[in-house]
This record gives structure tokens, sequence and C-alpha cells, in this order.
């Protein structure tokens, strides 16, 4: 059965978080329900459709940004009150618009997750999670790593109160009152929790968590360990998953599950008879989908999706046909409503045109007067800068309430700039002058028109660091711009990971010194992404990352006054040595630093290097045919006469051709990488080599892996 869906859009209400707007249950079944949502505003908005309008229930007046919206209630009960979380401030409303709650919860960080269970409260900041009972302190935890989201399996169910918490360092922490029963480890940053069935499932203990790389899973939470029961990949590189619900959806009497992702994607899975979930709809919206809800808003018996995206628009995507079958009087009826409908649009557009010339005329009045201070428009830029584990490559995306103009992107570092498939952007480059002002790179994308949202991809060198700037310029007027900075690591292509092979020859740097734990661990931190920002709690930390271009690995360990780092790569250890020293004589303090060397493991990392370097020798090879075989095809009149490799090279022309062009330098980033290898082997033992440099490219021109390594061997 196939599903399809409209689009209807219903509001649009002010910048909207993750997991803000939700339906408040129906009087009856397949009866229409009102939307409730939270904007940056502080506005908490209800309201329904009616014939084709959205009618206002209530509006609150501004106050902060809210950061989440939950429904709660006495448990067993229709879920209809509504509680919002703004800065450290839980407040509660009746679906009248009655504020029956303001409870201040005095925490040093604003509230960034919420889950309500009849009279407990569970709240997350950055880092500290905490449990209410009655608005009555129950327990405390301090995460090692920034929570994501939290959720609380039922207690109807599960007869006892099961705290859950997402983690940034790719960990489910299962709590029991304010202690970790145990930790699930995910395949990627969780950044949302649901229940499946929207009630735990069968067993009322299975969870569903959508990651920032765009994985979905589910898990069962037993009392004593987790039991993974599927996880779907993203295959088709789509954006984080931002908000996930159950709802059928598709009308088999079995829950659907929707998920909404950052780069605008609505997803409907159902499952078979194997309870694995199979993509049955997506659809694609121009901007983040920040809450998703199944539910019936826009008329009776029509069920739908409801979505709020990041600008604060609310919309349907309904099951109600667009075009009824309808007879001549039912023909003049509908007529007469489109009729009614335009002329009210009409005089809306009329009296928004001549709102904004008032408004404009206003603004010129004061910014000409004496007394004025300068008026510049703000707005609101949602931004990621992720590192991709498929293509050891950064994603930046920018996000911004109105239209981009044009976004500048500098950096005081060497990267490339990739293209990227969903980017619409034109994209011009300026010269730069990096001996005398330290630009390596001046880019300009300029957007067209209604882009709200902008993709792109950037890889970096290891070893080479410092900050990236983009310039975000909206389509606004006065021309009003900001500024994001991003860091560029010494190690920038490095991940965290939970475990790594023990078995690989390893060469360790040892620091010791008069340093502190904190003090070595922010150092870690200007080395390494993904390392939380607060020291971990402990006289003692072990972090495991994994290179994400050649998957070599790093094992950190460091405690007050001694810091030890192993890898197989000894290019890693050699720009740690040189960072962290710089890093110590800042402060100055004296490091003790002693390091061995395994010798094996220059061998390990050139095999590793070795299938990389050979494929993209052997597609340089064949794009380099390309032109010269498209001629003998067009002089010959066929390619008959070729053997079948060259036939096989004309038939993939255009995929080869794609392919070579989404990586460029990776050749020269490779050569650039056992380079560096070459020279940092010899560097450890006190030998300059760089004069050997050119007799190394030369090798690799001609490149045998055999060649390569006696050559490493005999230098």
């Amino acid at each position: 059965m196939d599903l399809n869906l409209n689009r209807a859009d219903y509001l649009q209400v002010g910048v909207t978080s993750q997991k803000t707007m939700k339906l408040l249950p129906a009087s009856r079944y397949r009866a229409t329900q009102k939307v409730v949502v939270g904007d940056h505003d502080g506005v908490v908005m209800c309201f329904g459709m009616k014939k084709g309008e959205a009618v206002t229930v209530f509006k609150t007046l501004p106050g902060q940004k809210i950061a989440r919206l939950e429904l709660g209630g006495v448990l067993n009960t229709p879920q209809e009150k509504i509680f919002i979380a703004a800065g450290s401030e839980i407040r509660g409303f009746t679906k009248r618009g009655k504020q029956f709650l303001s409870f201040e919860t005095n925490l040093t960080e604003s509230i960034k997750a919420m889950h309500i269970s009849g009279s407990d409260l569970f709240l997350s900041a950055s880092y500290i999670y905490n449990h209410y009972c009655d608005c009555k302190d129950q327990h405390y935890y301090l995460s090692g790593d920034k929570i994501n989201d939290i959720i609380c399996l039922p207690v109807e169910r599960v007869l006892r109160d099961v705290p859950v918490l997402a983690c940034q360092d790719r960990v489910l922490r299962v709590l029991q009152g304010s202690d970790v029963m145990y930790e699930i480890e995910v395949p990627g940053p969780p950044t949302v929790l649901a229940l499946h069935n929207g009630n735990g499932g069968d067993s009322g203990e299975d969870l569903l968590f959508g990651t920032s790389d765009g994985k979905l899973g589910l898990i069962q939470i037993t009392t004593s360990k987790p039991i993974n029961k599927w996880e779907i990949r993203n295959e088709k590189k789509r954006g984080g998953i931002l908000c996930i619900d159950s709802f059928d959806i598709v009308g088999d009497g079995v829950k659907d599950l929707l998920v909404g992702r950052d780069d605008g994607m609505v997803e409907v899975y159902s499952f078979d008879n194997a309870n694995e979930p199979v993509l049955r709809f997506d659809q694609t919206l121009s901007e983040s989908v920040t809450s998703i809800q199944g539910g019936c808003v826009g008329k009776d018996g029509y069920d739908e999706i409801v979505v709020s995206t990041y600008s604060g628009w609310v919309t349907g995507l309904t099951t109600e046909p667009i075009h009824k079958e309808s007879g001549p009087g039912e023909e003049l009826k509908i007529n007469q409503e489109m009729q009614n409908k335009i002329s009210s649009l009409r005089s809306e557009l009329e009296h928004l045109q001549y709102k904004v010339l008032q408004e404009r005329e206003k603004y010129q009045q004061s910014s000409q007067s004496s007394k004025a201070k300068s008026a510049v428009p703000s707005f609101s830029v949602n931004d990621k800068f992720t590192l991709n584990k498929d293509d050891a490559s950064y994603s930046l995306i920018l996000e911004v309430q109105t239209a981009i103009d044009n976004v500048l992107i500098q950096s005081d570092v060497p990267i490339d700039l990739l293209d990227v498939d969903k980017n619409s952007a034109v994209v011009s480059f300026s010269s730069c002058d990096s001996e005398s002002n330290d630009n390596f790179l001046l880019a300009t994308y300029r957007c067209q028109a209604n882009t709200t949202r902008l993709e792109l991809k950037i890889r970096s060198i290891e070893g080479q660091y410092g900050t990236l700037q983009a310039y975000v310029t909206p389509r606004i007027q006065p021309k009003t711009c900001q500024v994001r900075q991003y860091l560029i690591k010494p190690l920038s292509l490095h991940q965290r990971t939970h475990f790594i092979d023990h078995d690989r020859p390893m060469n360790t740097l040892t620091l010791t010194g008069q340093f502190s734990f904190a003090e070595l661990h922010s150092w870690v931190v200007f080395c390494l992404p993904e390392v939380p920002e607060k020291p971990p709690a402990g006289e003692c930390v072990t972090f495991y990352f994994q290179n994400t271009f050649l998957d070599t690995q790093l094992e950190s360990t460091y405690r007050k006054g001694e810091g030890v780092f192993k890898s197989d790569n000894i290019s890693t250890i050699s720009i740690l040595k040189d960072v962290l020293s710089k890093e110590a004589t800042k402060r100055k303090i004296n490091l003790n630093i002693l390091y061995e060397i395994n010798e094996v493991s220059v061998k390990h990392t050139l095999k590793l290097i070795h299938p990389k370097l050979e494929y993209q020798l052997l597609l340089a090879k064949k794009v380099q045919l390309i032109d010269a075989l498209k001629e003998l095809q067009v002089h010959e009149g066929n390619t008959n006469f070729l053997i079948p490799e060259y036939r096989c090279i004309l038939e993939e022309a255009d995929h080869l051709q794609e392919e070579y062009k989404k990586q460029p330098a990776h050749l020269e980033r490779l050569y650039g990488m056992i380079t560096d290898l070459f020279i940092d082997k010899f560097k450890f033992k006190g030998t300059n080599v760089k004069t050997k440099v050119p007799l190394l490219l030369e090798i690799l021109d001609s490149y045998d892996q055999n060649a390569l390594i006696a050559f490493f061997d005999a230098a």
C-alpha cells in the first residue's frame, strides 16, 4: 500500500528548538487535535484548525527562550498539561492557557532536556541531571560529557524509575537513583530518545535512539543488561536525527516510526513481519525538522504527520486528498470556499505591506535622529560543525531563520572545500596571500533566493591547526552579518571510539612534569575533537581515538603530573609532542618528554595507506585515459575493438570523473602523509632527511609498495 501525504502549512511562530511542539490528546477517536508550540521568543502558543484557518486557543507573553516542551498529567489519564523549560525555570499551563506552576530549579546551567512522568520531573542541563518529585530534589548525577536528551521508561509498566541519558560521548547512561546502573555504547553521538510505540513496546523497556550522524536504533533496557534489537545505518548520507514519534499513519493497526532530520527530511518507517523497520515514505522540507508528531489537526478523520521546523513553521503532511471527487453542488461550495480564502489572504497581505511600510518609516526616522544608536537587526543562526567518519571530512551546516544572501568562508590553515550535491549556491574563490596575512582560504557562497540552509564539506590536514570563520549575511535590510568561528584542531581527523586494537605495534609518548590534571586535560581538548571541555571526575582518564582517514588509532591516558599517549602512527605522536610542548612552554611549565618508537609501526602505517593510495593512483590513471578513449570511440564509431578494461572505463566515465572531482588533492594528501611519516620516523632518531624527500616523491610517482618500504628501511 502506497502512502500519499499532502503538505499543508498551518502557521509560523518564532525560531524553535528541538522537541518544542506537541499535539494535545483528542476528545474522541480521530477528532482534530490542538497544537501547542514554544519558541525562542519565550511564547507558548496553542492553536487548532477551523475551516482551513488557524484559530488561537491561547498565546503567552514573550520571555526566556523555550528549550523543551512536554505534556504531563496524572498517570493513566490523558496527558494534557503543558510543561515548558526556559532558562532554569519550569512552567506549567492547562490546555486553556492558565498557568498553574512556576518552579525555579536554581540550576547553574540552562535546562536542555526534560521528561515528565506523573509528579516526577527529570531534567538535564549540559552536564547535570536532576530528578524532582513534587518539585522536591530527589536524585542528582554529574555526567562526564554533554547530555543531549533524557527519557524515563514508563513507570506504570516497569514499576520503577529508570532514567536514561543520551550523552555526547556516544553512550546512553542508564541510571538508578543517583548512580549509573550501566552504560550502552551506540554508533554515534545520540541526539534524541523516544519510547518505542510511545509506551516502551511490548515489554515497556524498548527505547529508540537517533544520532547526530543519522543512525537510528532500538534497544531493550532490562534490569541487568541492554539488548540491541535493530539498527539502521545512514546509507543515504542523510542528516542527523532531531525527533522521533510513533503513530499509525499507514492505517494497518501497527504504529509506524516517524523521524525528523536536521536536513529537512521527514521519514516514515513501517514494521515487517520480523519487526524490522522498512522505509515507506520520505519527503524533504527546506529546513531542519525540530519536532514531529502523528495525529489529526487539519480535518476530522484524516490522519497526518505534524512537524515544526527551525524557523518556526508548523506544517502538516496529511492523508486528506487535495482534489476531492464531488458533484456539481459540492464543487460550487468548494469554489466559494476557495474564493473566501483568497480574499482573506489578499486583505492579510495588504495589512502586512502597510505594516512593513510603517515600520520602515519608523526605523528611518529613528536612525536619522541625533540620539539614535545603531539599530542592527538580530537574527538566529543554527550551526553544526561535525566530522564525518565515512569520508574523513568536516560538515559545516549553517541554518538561518530568514533567507541567506551570502556566506564568506575564511581560514588561516590550509583546507580543501569538497563538493556537496545538495548545495545549490554559487561559490567563488579569492586569491590569498598566506605569508603576509595568514589567509589560506577565502571563498564566497552566493545563495539562491529562499535558501535558508547551507551545507559545506571541508577536509583539513592533521598537524596544521587554526580557525575557520564563516561570515553569514542574510537577505534583510539594513545589511548585517554574523561571524561564527570553528577550531581546526591539530589532530582534527581523529574521532572518539569505544575500543581500539591493542595488538597493533604502538609508539609511546610519555609526559611528566609539574602540571595539574585540569591543565593536561585542557591541552588534550586543544589537540583533539570530541573531548568534553570539563575535566572528567576521578584522578585518571583514558580516551580512545581513531583516525577517520587512515584508520590508525590513539590511546591517551593521563592524570596529575603524567600523560601517556600511544599510537600506531608516528606522525600522530610527533604532532602531539610538538603541540603539547608548545602549550607547556606558553604556560612556563617544564616537561620531561620520553618516547618509545616501534620501527614495525612504520611498515604497518604504510600498509594501511597502501589500498587508499593504489585506488587513487588507478582512479587518476583511468581519468587521464577517458578523453583519449572517447576520441577513439568517435573515430572508429564503436568500442568493439577495445579491450574489456578500456570499454569498462568508457562505460563508467561519468562516475569516475565525478568521483575524481569529489576528491580534490586526495592523492597529494596521501603523498603528504607518507612524506610526514618519513620525516617523523627519522626526526625521533635525530636525523634530518628533508633532502631525501625529492627521491621519495620519485618512488611514489612510480609507486610500488615493496620499493617504498625498502626506501624507508634503507634511508
